[in-house]
């Protein structure tokens, strides 16, 4: 089994385990009751200039542990100083070792949109987003069968979230579209494998509708990567391991925008 079907397998697991505990009707009945979501991450990377979308993420498959002193909150509250656009937090436990708890206190640190980076199996996980603050979801493509991805989708607009769908390749970019995306996201690394290549993304643009917002993940390390995928036409980038790797987030964002350190 490759990674990405083992993080399912797992994911499926913890899914099952949480239902015991908290049925989907009542997660559904909780998530009704939070404040409506207005889709406010797609409306942050709208317009302007290149959006910066930076991730708290404690550990990776590939990389082992990134911070040994990681704190999802603190990492959170230097991101909206340094002037980020929208946060992503990982809640996946077993291979990124993160935690529900890290979305949770992370939105009640910040004011700027959360997207809740996990691997969504089951629409259980959508309400469960809403509830623990999330205002966009991850939904990947290669791990949901056609309908199921528009399933999810219309269930993440009609509680008011956004649903960032991440894609890898041509066939996966025309399922998103046709499954009503509003978010597309290309990632440059390949999750079975963890090979990265930052030219699919620039090679995808094309193939999305300029009114659909679209997002290049994985593998941008410099201001010379964030500007060719802005010449590209990327709408925003997903920064992960570049942030989480430096002590001064501002200047590092700072950098990657294009600006002098100082």
């Amino acid at each position: 089994m490759d990674i990405l079907g083992a993080i399912v397998t797992r994911t499926k697991e913890r899914v099952a385990e949480k239902k015991r505990a908290v049925p989907l009707d009542d997660m559904i009945k909780a998530a009704g009751e939070c404040n409506s979501g207005g889709y406010r991450f797609e409306n942050a990377l709208r317009g302007g200039d290149i959006a910066f979308i930076c991730e708290t993420k404690k550990a990776s498959p590939s990389k082992g542990v990134i911070d040994e002193n990681y704190d999802a909150v603190r990492i959170a509250e230097e991101y909206e100083r340094a002037g980020a656009d929208a946060i992503s937090v990982l809640t996946e436990p077993y291979y990124f070792q993160g935690c529900d708890d890290d979305l949770r206190n992370v939105a009640e640190a910040v004011s700027i949109p959360l997207l809740r980076k996990d691997f969504v199996v089951d629409e259980y996980m959508i309400y469960e987003s809403k509830v623990l603050g999330a205002d966009a979801v991850l939904l990947i493509c290669g791990t949901l069968e056609k309908d199921t991805l528009a399933k999810y989708i219309s269930v993440a607009h009609g509680i008011g979230l956004s649903a960032l769908v991440e894609t890898h390749d041509e066939n996966e970019v025309a399922i998103a579209l046709s499954a009503g995306a509003r978010i597309i996201g290309v990632n440059n690394r390949d999750l079975r494998t963890f090979d990265v290549d930052i030219t699919i993304s620039e090679r995808l643009r094309r193939s999305v509708p300029n009114d659909v917002v679209f997002v290049a993940e994985s593998g941008i390390r410099n201001n010379e990567d964030v500007e060719r995928l802005r010449n590209a036409g990327a709408d925003a980038v997903l920064i992960g391991e570049a942030m989480m790797r430096c002590s001064d987030k501002r200047s590092e964002l700072l950098r990657l925008r294009g600006g002098v350190n100082g």
